[in-house]
């Protein structure tokens, strides 16, 4: 990958086994990735890395990005590095997930355990740059805690129907003066957070609807550059059920938050999902005839990917890209000789299409532009002790 720094210029089918990975119909082949200097040395190329030639061939395209999902192209760097920044967004990109859950009163058929798990994975809007890492050994504060507290109970109102038989997460009521239970959880706050959240529920809708167009027009901003006032701590979705209950039934409970990260538990992972897959591109071996046995079939099987040039009569392959739903339909054509011998599918080795799905409690552009600092402090890290 990247430009040949030596004299000597590989030959076409050594340059193929080193950019691409080669899609067979039930394996795919050169998959490894050759990072070895001293590789094609008898042919007289370095292979060697090169920052001024990566300077020249990295770029990041963004394709599309909204308030829950980011789509974007990152070309010429290394598997390892788009690996690192995935494992990144996953396990070590800091949010706030409810920790500790004091059971008060539950009469409901939800056992204590299970609702306690449930409340643990429902993403919270709280800001993780306002709070501190709370360590086993010290008590949870205004700096380290946020509070929460959950009382339903449910009723039959006079028309016959239900009041309060959905427990949703709507329900919890963020607590700034802290703990209501001071001497059971020990949480005690000396000057409260009320001065951190000052945005009321209406203005919280709103900054948030702004903040997501603005964040869409201009590049992500640093961990801890954005501007108060914050919205009041709330989950990130208020319609998600945490429970049900029948008449007289009561949920009544107290829910301390604190930050950590995905590796430490799955709660705090900032994403559904952050995954990537290689850019695929489709490439004629031979010339093909439109109107012979195999370009009929392959007009006709992979739509799109394949057209007709109407002055030489001859198969032209299109951009993979665009018609990714019917490669796997190409992949099983590839069984046959007499497709795999005209027509080749491959993935390019350092372009990554990379998708980044928020659970909602940061904007995916956020999420990137720290999972790139967290990269950078790690890579200086390895710097300093080399």
């Amino acid at each position: 990958m990247g430009k040949d720094k030596g004299k000597g210029k590989l030959p076409e089918h050594l340059e193929l086994r080193r950019d691409f990975v080669t899609c067979g119909d039930r394996l795919n082949f050169n998959v490894n990735t050759i990072t070895s200097a001293n590789t094609f040395n008898a042919m007289g190329v370095d292979n060697s890395w090169d920052f001024a030639a990566f300077k020249d061939s990295f770029q990041i395209v963004i394709n599309k990005m909204d308030r829950e999902v980011m789509e974007f192209d990152m070309i010429g760097c290394d598997p390892a590095i788009a690996n690192a920044l995935r494992r990144i967004l996953i396990a070590e990109v800091p949010t706030v997930a409810i920790e500790h859950v004091f059971m008060i009163n539950n009469t409901s058929i939800i056992q204590d355990e299970v609702l306690s798990h449930r409340l643990g994975l429902v993403p919270l809007l709280v800001p993780p740059h306002l709070l501190e890492p709370k360590l086993a050994e010290e008590a949870p504060g205004e700096k380290n805690t946020v509070v929460f507290k959950l009382d339903v109970t449910c009723r039959r109102k006079p028309d016959g129907s239900l009041e309060n038989d959905k427990v949703l997460t709507s329900q919890l009521e963020w607590l700034p003066g802290g703990s209501e239970l001071p001497e059971e959880t020990t949480c005690r706050f000396a000057a409260g957070q009320a001065h951190l959240f000052t945005a009321s529920a209406a203005d919280a809708a709103a900054a948030s609807t702004s903040a997501a167009f603005a964040a869409a027009a201009a590049p992500p901003s640093p961990l801890g550059s954005t501007s108060g006032p914050y919205p009041r701590p709330r989950a990130v979705h208020g319609d998600i059920l945490l429970a049900k209950l029948r008449p007289g039934q009561t949920l009544q409970l107290e829910a301390h938050a604190t930050k950590g990260t995905g590796k430490e538990h799955a709660k705090w992972s900032p994403v559904a999902t952050a995954w990537y897959r290689l850019q695929p591109v489709v490439a004629l071996l031979k010339e093909v005839r439109a109107d012979s046995e195999e370009g009929k079939v392959l007009l006709e099987t992979c739509p799109g990917l394949f057209s007709a040039d109407e002055a030489t009569g001859l198969l032209r392959a299109g951009n993979a890209r665009g018609h990714e739903m019917v490669l796997e339909r190409l992949r099983r054509l590839l069984e046959q000789e007499r497709f795999s011998s005209c027509v080749a599918y491959r993935k390019r080795k350092d372009h990554f299409i990379f998708t980044i799905e928020s659970s909602g409690v940061l904007h995916p552009a956020e999420l990137l532009a720290q999972a790139l600092d967290i990269l950078a402090d790690k890579a200086n890290n390895l710097r300093d002790k080399l």
